[in-house]
């Protein structure tokens, strides 16, 4: 541990990349793929047997585990809430026919503008569709997502401002909460054209089903732990981090770090989500923090834009550059602390489309330099990411506590 300073705790999601997911899309592949970081921490050992020559088996592992979902419902807000300790039996559906008559009504009345569209779709393929008219009308465009509980409102900046177009969002999840819509997030995407192009701008707006418990975050940061959040993470878990980063602008990528782009557009969002988590450590080890910190990072590209799409090949490039920039991470870990590599879904390649999916999870941990001495949940599900970093933090018994978890406990 670097000295005044208590461990450091980074746990690292890949998104959508479930140990089922990852099987198929080793399958399907043309090419041989690179993931030696990976490998070394076990992934090997929780794959299939077929990819033992591309990922090799570590019996020298720390822990490497596929484990199970306890929450009812594959969703990004469910998957991450649950590996800080909220396990929500809840079920949720989607919207194949739009969203109700009454609640679409109600909606156009309390933002003073009509909507248009209002079915299921992809993100980008409702903005496309339906952005000329949004342009020419002004009226938002309301899309149902196809694998999440989420209502989404596509709005162009340069029609309606930013301001306007976060309280409108605002205003749909505070009549879908009034009016019993059972979803679990509503996103405004903000976008602009450019060249021609849709291009989504950083201004999106997220509103998130509220937390009804305590987690991880809060117990820890009570202890005087640094809590941060990088990426999506705050958006999708609810809880208050003491700071957040979420970068967006090239000129933030450091050249010294070398993020890669794997989209021919450049449209990643996985490159400032690796800066972000370079800035967050080198924070923790610059400032002093005598309890510690944990960085919760979240890297998105392999469910948001190759997942849905079903791109088998960029799903894979978007993991092996991960997997390149994982040792420029635990370069920056001291012996002590702790890096855990998880999943909060898998993503199922459908004829039409790319859906969430419930299946096992990887779960890779390390403790830098030392022995692997945690205890284990009897029950192997995300809250167990919760449960090391809470050891790790000297606050597993609140942990367990606080959030109900005593059943998941070994006798």
């Amino acid at each position: 541990m670097r000295e005044g300073n208590g461990p450091v705790a980074l746990l690292l999601v890949l998104d959508a990349v479930g140990v089922t997911t990852l099987d198929y899309l080793l399958g399907k592949s043309a090419r041989r793929v690179s993931l030696p970081n990976l490998a070394a921490l076990g992934l090997g050992n929780i794959l299939d047997g077929r990819f033992r020559g591309e990922v090799p088996p570590n019996p020298r592992a720390q822990f490497s585990r596929a484990v199970s979902q306890a929450s009812a419902y594959p969703d990004s807000t469910i998957g991450h809430r649950e590996m800080v300790g909220v396990i929500d039996r809840r079920t949720y559906r989607l919207f194949p026919d739009g969203f109700p008559g009454e609640f679409v009504e109600a909606l156009e009345k309390r933002i003073g503008r009509r909507v248009l569209f209002n079915r299921m779709a992809g993100g980008m393929e409702a903005i496309e569709e339906n952005r000329e008219e949004h342009e020419r009308t002004g009226r938002p465009i309301l899309y149902a997502s196809k694998c999440d509980p989420v209502l989404q409102l596509g709005m162009n900046e340069t029609v309606i401002a930013v301001p306007e177009q976060h309280r409108i969002v605002d205003a749909a999840f505070a009549l879908a909460r009034q009016m019993d819509v059972n979803i679990t997030r509503v996103i405004g995407r903000s976008y602009v054209m450019k060249d021609g192009a849709v291009f989504r701008t950083p201004n999106r707006h997220d509103c998130t089903l509220p937390l009804e418990q305590p987690t991880l975050v809060e117990i820890a940061a009570r202890r005087g732990v640094r809590t941060v959040s990088v990426g999506k993470t705050a958006e999708l878990v609810g809880a208050e981090f003491d700071e957040k980063i979420k970068l967006t602008d090239p000129a933030s990528l450091d050249p010294a770090c070398g993020c890669r782009f794997v989209d021919a557009k450049r449209r990643d969002a996985n490159p400032f989500s690796i800066q972000g988590a370079v800035n967050a450590l080198d924070a923790a080890r610059r400032e002093r923090r005598p309890a510690g910190s944990f960085i919760f990072v979240t890297l998105v590209d392999a469910d948001s834009l190759f997942g849905h799409t079903r791109d088998v090949d960029g799903a894979l490039r978007a993991v092996e550059e991960f997997d390149r920039q994982l040792p420029r991470l635990t370069a920056l870990l001291a012996p002590g602390d702790l890096v855990i590599v998880t999943a909060d879904h898998g993503m199922e390649h459908r004829p039409d489309y790319g859906y969430h999916s419930l299946e096992p999870l990887p779960m890779l941990v390390e403790r830098v330099e030392m022995p692997f001495k945690f205890s284990l949940f009897k029950k192997e599900t995300l809250a167990l990411a919760g449960y090391l970093v809470a050891q790790l933090f000297g606050c597993a018994e609140e942990y367990v506590k606080t959030c109900g978890l005593g059943a998941f406990e070994r006798d």
